[in-house]
């Protein structure tokens, strides 16, 4: 076949090189009872039956992947997903047809939305129409994805994503699809190279036999010609062998070319991240997102639940300092029974350190648990959102409060340092404000407040630009007003990764990045050679 050069849009960085495999969805055959009400019963059942095994799921998996199963589990209970399919039914429909039918209504609708973020939501309604249909029918109907594999598809599901082995290779190229997807999102945490909005491939020709994806450029060459794939292997292999070389380095305190001492922080959601990691590769952990614990199917952590959980990961970090956020729900992160439903722009509403003031019957339980766990290690506490100093004044009052009561119980307990997060322009412009102990910028919010542009939407992902020259400007602000106070200034958002800002961010005067555990090496690797 002639070499077929298709340009996308890059959803998740890398390169690869593979056999092409086409991902199909198994279709199961079920036999229908005449009984409308038993074909409403058989659904309620299969409703259930996809709930209780997405729980499970969430059981076995923390961070992301949980945050994405429990979006789903969402979905499942809320009772108008289903209530059209119910109405088909009492008409004669069988259950299987009934709920295909309302659910692809669903779909097409999402896809349709002007939102980027509720048409990259699409694949998850795909999702769990296919899981109800595979209870309903007793088949697994999951297409399996080959290790090593380039997968085309219009696009792909998040069980179907979870079914291969990242860690051979392999890769995505999608003709629709989102950067703002869930499988993006996870295609990014496993370092799986993707590409979307290629358009489609020809149906009825015969499907290519190897394909080149460049997840950093939004490129995808079917059929290479023999000197175009020589080229692309010269450029994995070097990429290859830069990697090794970051590898070889992660063990390693990172310092900059001109000597200057770096501190590399790991960002995480919860003590399973942590699941045979050295500690050695970090110099702590700047950020836990305490989140994992709300999850809707869990209820809400009782105060002895979130102590073990902290301690733990204190335990892990063997004296080194440990970051804990306070609940940052809300905005895209709604907890059921606890976050506001139906406001009009959640990222602007009551989200972070608002909706833990203003339910304090659950933040306190929470500050309760974090006051316990400081005895066993180096911890300090960070408020979500916070935008004037007396959100910060009243959380600490609220801190002092619980650490009198504990100790007037005679429970052991120490009081952390408490800082905040700056990721609202205002914090950032008047951060010498907050008598804070420290100050960790978010970068992600910090930029979409400042740029007035949504981070989950691929329409305005050239003005959700960490780099741009007011948003460094804002983290420079807040670098100094922590350097006139003597106190330290973190960076933890997804801005710390991105090594092609490294030398942008360490010149404002910033000392400490935060990361997720995999991109520990790249970093140090990019720190090395700033200044050089």
């Amino acid at each position: 076949m002639a070499e077929i050069h298709l340009i996308g849009r890059a959803a998740s960085p890398g390169l690869a090189i593979g056999p092409v495999t086409r991902l199909t969805v198994a279709v199961a055959r079920r036999t229908a009872s005449e009984d409308p009400l038993q074909e409403a019963a058989a659904l309620r059942v299969a409703i259930e039956g996809a709930r209780a095994e997405l729980a499970e799921q969430i059981k076995a998996n923390q961070g992301e992947v949980a945050d994405i199963l429990e979006f789903q589990v969402a979905m499942l209970e809320d009772d108008t997903l289903a209530d059209a399919a119910y109405g088909v039914i009492s008409e004669g429909v069988a259950a299987d047809h009934a709920w295909r039918l309302a659910l692809d209504v669903e779909i097409a609708d999402y896809r349709a939305a002007e939102d980027e973020y509720f048409r990259a939501r699409a694949a998850d309604l795909v999702d769990i129409r296919d899981r109800v249909l595979a209870h309903l029918s007793g088949v697994d109907t999951v297409a399996r994805i080959t290790s090593g594999s380039i997968v085309t598809a219009d696009d792909i599901t998040p069980s179907a994503f979870l079914t291969a082995d990242w860690s051979h290779g392999g890769a995505i190229a999608l003709a629709g699809g989102s950067p703002s997807s869930h499988v993006a999102m996870l295609a990014r945490a496993r370092g799986a190279p993707m590409v979307v909005g290629l358009g489609p491939l020809s149906e009825t020709g015969p499907l290519p036999s190897l394909a080149l994806v460049d997840g950093d450029a939004g490129v995808v060459v079917f059929d290479p010609e023999p000197e175009t794939r020589r080229l692309f292997e010269r450029r994995l292999a070097a990429a290859s062998a830069a990697e090794a070389a970051a590898d070889a380095g992660r063990l390693k305190p990172a310092f900059t070319a001109d000597g200057r001492r770096i501190a590399v922080l790991l960002n995480v959601a919860g003590p399973e991240d942590l699941a045979g990691l050295d500690p050695a590769i970090c110099d702590g952990i700047g950020l836990v997102r305490t989140e994992f614990l709300f999850e809707t199917s869990r209820g809400l952590p009782d105060e002895d639940t979130q102590y073990a959980v902290y301690r733990r990961i204190l335990d892990w970090a063997d004296g080194r300092p440990v970051t804990i956020r306070t609940l940052d729900a809300g905005g895209d992160k709604p907890i059921a029974g606890l976050t506001v439903d139906g406001e009009s722009n959640p990222f602007l509403g009551l989200r972070g350190i608002r909706l833990s003031l203003a339910r304090p019957e659950v933040f306190r339980v929470q500050l309760r648990a974090l006051l316990r766990a400081a005895v066993h290690g180096t911890l300090k506490v960070m408020l979500p959102m916070i935008a004037v100093p007396s959100e910060l004044d009243r959380a600490s009052a609220m801190l002092d409060a619980e650490f009198t009561a504990l100790r007037t119980e005679g429970v052991a307990c120490a009081r952390p340092l408490l800082g905040i997060m700056v990721e609202v322009p205002a914090a950032a412009l008047r951060a010498e404000d907050f008598r804070a102990a420290f100050y960790s910028i978010g970068s992600n919010d910090l930029t979409q407040y400042t740029m007035a542009a949504a981070r989950d939407s691929g329409a305005v992902a050239d003005l959700n630009d960490a780099g741009n020259p007011a948003v460094v400007a804002l983290i420079a602000r807040t670098v100094e007003a922590g350097r006139k106070r003597g106190v330290e200034v973190s960076l933890c958002g997804d801005a710390a990764a991105d090594t092609r800002l490294s030398t942008a961010l360490l010149a404002t005067g910033l000392t400490t990045l935060s990361v997720s555990p995999i991109a520990v090496a790249r970093l140090k690797a990019a720190i090395a050679k700033v200044g050089s």
